[in-house]
């Protein structure tokens, strides 16, 4: 095989970024974009490993089944970010279930029930949070996005899967700045002012955040901003500059300045009452949040007398929205921002029964000070991407505690981590995949896991 050969390919799968996968002459894989499983395809090498290739469509010899019978997005395919946009959705809903399925067979647990991936069947416009970031073109500036891979701007008009009014008011913001002679952030050079135009929207209540993230100490022209926002669009309660100088790929600064309005937006999750900052974790999809922390309720099948731990608690949400089911909720969480705003949404919400306590939940000590020196009897685990740790869950098996609920962000890690706990003497239950990002190669999943011997 050489660069620049043409293939014709059997395209017999799609990973979770969005190739289609074929398979040489020489038995070599061929990663296609643009491509679904199905599909018959020209195509031509661009790229040659060892073990794999790289090649893009040049000709749809034969369509799949599967494949979407209208376009998904308007955006560049080159955003990279809904990878699965080119099919069907109850096709996508299949392959993330395969997905998790594949990692515990990875992981030696092909006896473990992978259920049928679960949504809210809301594919468009489920996102409350967009940062865009901004670009100087001959048309002026432009809001958009960044290419998948770079830090190179691809200007949008709409993006599918965020929410509708965040295009228009990010446009309505790049004119602004056009009009007043406000330049656009250049990272290569570390010049030009405004850096990213950011917006949360609390979907239950209507209320929107914009915040501008600035390359500065003060936006020129800024009662002007404020003015035709309230103007032209009164949802927007909350108009916020971000101050960020630094040569970094992160978006927001430390440094918060109120324009006008709060300096926050209220929503409503799982019946309870939230505040979001510009700078607080709030879930992107609430619809769909609401429907993992009902499974995860649900799993845990709590009776009422339970002292509940939330390890990595985060802001509190999943804890509190089982406050309801149990005696005592015990949150515990490293960052302490995080548990500070934890504490203000139980006293918000007249939860009397949760505390939050700052620490790094990894140590049998730990646990049971948090506890008050108590076994728990049950354990809610929301650990980021890289999982929980050896020896967390090393400390529950040896804390004998009986019943586990993991939410997971990642397939691969949460089935290590089952692996794990079944050495421990844990019981693995059915795995209940949840669409929480429509469109994206992200597939969320929950699951119960009881101790098999008591102690």
């Amino acid at each position: 095989m050489n660069k620049g050969d043409i293939l014709e390919l059997d395209i017999f799968d799609l990973n979770n970024m969005g190739a289609g996968v074929g398979r040489a002459e020489d038995g070599r894989v061929v990663f296609v974009r643009g491509c679904v499983g199905g599909d018959r395809a020209k195509v031509e090498v661009i790229k040659i490993n060892k073990s794999y290739a790289v090649a893009r469509l040049v000709e749809l010899i034969l369509p799949s089944p599967h494949r979407a019978k209208e376009i998904f997005c308007d955006a560049p395919a080159a955003c990279g970010g809904c990878v699965y946009r080119n099919i069907d959705y109850s096709y996508e809903l299949e392959i993330k279930r395969e997905q998790v399925r594949g990692e515990f067979i990875k992981a030696g647990m092909s006896d473990v029930e992978i259920l049928p991936t679960v949504s809210t069947g809301r594919v468009c416009g489920y996102r409350n949070k967009g940062q865009f970031p901004v670009k100087a073109t001959k048309n002026g500036m432009r809001a958009g996005l960044f290419s998948a891979g770079t830090h190179t701007v691809i200007p949008f008009s709409e993006c599918s899967i965020q929410n509708p009014e965040f295009s228009r008011i990010a446009a309505r913001v790049c004119r602004f700045a056009d009009e007043y002679g406000i330049s656009a952030y250049d990272e290569k050079s570390h010049t030009g002012l405004i850096r990213h135009i950011y917006l949360r929207i609390a979907e239950r209540t209507g209320e929107i955040m914009l915040c501008i993230v600035i390359n500065g100490n003060n936006l020129p022209a800024s009662d002007a901003l404020v003015r035709i926002i309230e103007s032209e669009f009164p949802s927007v309660k909350s108009l916020m500059l971000n101050i960020n100088t630094e040569r970094t790929n992160v978006v927001l600064g430390k440094r918060f300045i109120k324009l006008s309005g709060k300096d926050h937006i209220e929503d409503e999750l799982c019946g309870l009452h939230f505040r979001i900052s510009a700078d607080s974790f709030y879930q992107v999809n609430r619809d769909g949040a609401e429907v993992l922390y009902g499974l995860a309720a649900s799993l845990g099948d709590f009776r009422g007398d339970e002292l509940l731990l939330d390890l990595y608690c985060g802001t509190g949400t999943i804890g509190l929205s089982v406050a309801n089911r149990v005696k005592e909720v015990v949150g515990i969480e490293i960052v302490e921002a995080a548990v500070k705003c934890a504490t203000e949404n139980a006293e918000r919400n007249g939860i009397a029964n949760a505390r939050f306590v700052c620490a790094d939940a990894s140590s049998k000590e730990v646990i049971l000070e948090s506890a008050g020196g108590r076994r728990p009897d049950a354990i809610i685990i929301d650990p980021p991407r890289k999982g929980s740790t050896r020896e967390l869950i090393e400390c529950i098996a040896e804390l004998g505690v009986p019943k586990v609920v993991y939410v997971s962000c990642a397939p691969d890690t949460l089935a290590r981590d089952c692996a794990h706990f079944r050495e421990m003497g844990y019981e693995i239950g059915a795995v209940q995949p949840v669409d929480m990002f429509p469109r994206t190669g992200h597939v969320e999943s929950v699951v119960c896991l009881k101790r098999l011997i008591q102690q």
